[in-house]
């Protein structure tokens, strides 16, 4: 699919001002500017530190939340959490649990389980907790659109406390609390953080309130660092802060379950791509194998022997995950080719046995494949449930508020949904969103690459590519530095893992530089050696062998003009 380029325009003499103020290279000075950081913002992006946490009682009835747990604290009331089956969830509870256990209280928590109960609070997880009568709940990642769940909870006589970082509708919950840094008269200068990012102010807040060391509530910072990197939440102000500083504690982790995901994950390097691709996904594995209680014992446990069983478990529901979303990743590829659904303007697929606890990464991977939205649906009996993943520039969500007459309930934002419609409206459905992604063009909506900068390989090397790890941790809001290099001569070029990947040395004059690019195997058939061509990507060092070589992480080639 042809992507368009954008390369950033940057004035050379804001580049060296930049460059010479913070004693940084031209590249990141341009770099930083291409990521819009206000200047007095720049040392602290830089080198956060404790001291740029923003006032924990700035949030929305913070004050009152706090006064309510320190009443709980010091009346020794049984407290039950409420959280999500996520990373973001797990995270929170395990951040929230521990720092009251400290405190010296009873503390329980409710996992609503996915296949189950689905996401947030529900009544009859409701019923069982006033029936273990607790009086005060506390909300993670979640609740803030549960208002009839909370006046349920009111009448059964439990307080709640939520803590959330979801949008808010028009009417706020009837809690004793809404922390979410999304209200609408919210004063709390970073609006993005995730659930645990919330959670964490909770912390700071009490314990700047009860008078304690800044440690007791820092000591958790490697875990919240794990639920703000897996949640996607923009690593920008208040989120760098906690990535950064995270990243440093995770290093020397005295939490025994993280310490041993971290080791059987394989990552030599500690950096976001280990939290992103190492250690959430066996999290999330066991919500979305309706296991979620065993990734909190993990996070949770002093106790090495079972850190080494749970540990087991969590690369085995990992492994069962990967099993089941390859085989529907596999099926739904099938009947798109077959069906030529690709050729329509948006996808939509079912499927007898698919496991509704991954369908939305398939449904992701769809949509990177075909660069159309798209929506998987597993049957279950007379329904149909499945999960929906856009395109930048579609609203999904704008687009199932139109097709309200052929769906039971839907959920979710502008780029991930989540479905339930009955098995016999499937094809009006259908029908009826394809049209509605008619009208928006889909098929002129073309993928943008943001590019950095243009370098020649002349300018490349070590230190270089070294001075780039200052902008880490990359993640959303704070994408890894994506460059063009131009009029590259093909010196080598083969396919690898049976045509999958592809694997090409590139020359400009006397300097030589390897890459790869992953996924991009059919690449192999349409250049030769010889040609010249353009090429977007990203730089990293390859260690192989004790080695270390320069290699450019292509994401896309065009023939030189």
């Amino acid at each position: 699919m042809n992507k368009k380029w954008q390369i950033y325009e940057t004035e050379e003499t804001e580049i060296q001002r930049i460059s010479e103020k913070y004693s940084i290279n031209k590249l990141l000075a341009s770099i930083i500017i291409n990521r819009q950081i206000k200047e007095k913002d720049i040392e602290t992006f830089l080198h956060p530190t404790r001291n740029n946490f923003h006032d924990p009682f700035l949030m929305p009835d913070m004050e009152i939340a706090v006064d309510r747990i320190i009443k709980a604290i010091q009346e020794k009331e049984k407290i039950i959490i409420y959280g999500d089956y996520d990373v973001d969830g797990i995270t929170s509870i395990t951040v929230l649990k521990s720092f009251l256990q400290d405190r010296g209280i009873e503390v329980d928590q409710y996992i609503p389980n996915r296949l189950e109960e689905g996401y947030g609070l529900n009544k009859p997880a409701i019923d069982k907790i006033s029936k273990n009568h607790y009086k005060l709940m506390i909300t993670v990642d979640c609740g803030i659109s549960g208002i009839e769940e909370i006046e349920y909870a009111n009448s059964l006589g439990i307080e709640t406390i939520i803590t959330d970082h979801h949008e808010v509708g028009e009417k706020l919950p009837n809690a004793i609390a809404v922390i979410d840094a999304k209200r609408k008269d919210n004063k709390y200068p970073c609006r993005d953080l995730a659930g645990v990012g919330v959670v964490f102010k909770l912390i700071q807040a009490i314990g700047r309130k009860l008078e304690l060391e800044q440690k007791e509530y820092l000591k958790y910072l490697d875990i919240v660092c794990v639920g703000t990197i897996s949640d996607i939440v923009p690593l920008v102000d208040e989120n760098r802060v906690i990535a950064k500083l995270g990243l440093m504690l995770i290093t020397q982790t005295k939490n025994m379950g993280l310490r041993s995901l971290l080791i059987s994950s394989g990552y030599k390097n500690i950096d976001s791509n280990t939290i992103s691709f190492g250690v959430a996904p066996r999290i999330n594995a066991c919500g979305r194998m309706g296991h979620a209680e065993e990734a909190l014992n993990l996070l949770l446990s002093k106790d090495v022997y079972e850190v080494n069983e749970l540990t087991k478990k969590l690369n085995g529901y990992n492994t069962l995950r990967q099993e089941k979303e390859k085989a529907i990743y596999e099926d739904a590829v099938n009947q798109i080719e077959e069906k030529r659904l690709h050729e329509k303007n948006a996808i939509i697929i079912g499927g007898q046995n698919w496991h509704h606890g991954v369908i939305g990464i398939v449904s992701s991977k769809i949509t990177d494949l075909y660069f159309k939205p798209s929506i998987l649906l597993c049957y279950e009996e007379d329904l149909a449930k499945g999960s929906g993943r856009s395109v930048p520039g579609f609203d999904l969500h704008e687009a199932l508020m139109k097709c309200q007459n052929s769906i039971e309930r839907f959920g979710g934002h502008a780029m991930a949904i989540g479905i339930t419609i009955k098995k016999d409206k499937f094809e009006e459905f259908s029908n009826q969103f394809e049209e509605i992604a008619k009208s928006a063009k889909i098929d002129e909506i073309v993928p943008i690459i943001n590019i950095d900068a243009k370098i020649n390989l002349s300018e490349i090397n070590k230190d270089i590519v070294e001075s780039l790890k200052k902008l880490e941790p990359f993640g959303e809001g704070n994408k890894t530095p994506i460059f063009v290099f131009k009029n590259l001569k093909i010196d080598s070029i083969r396919a690898l893992s049976e045509g999958k990947h592809i694997k090409m040395t590139l020359k400009d004059a006397n300097t030589v530089i390897n890459s790869i690019g992953f996924n991009l195997g059919y690449l192999a058939d349409e250049y030769r050696i010889g040609d010249k061509i353009d090429v977007v990507g990203t730089l990293e060092i390859n260690s192989f062998n004790g080695v270390d070589n320069l290699q450019i992480n292509v994401k896309d080639v065009m023939k030189s003009v």
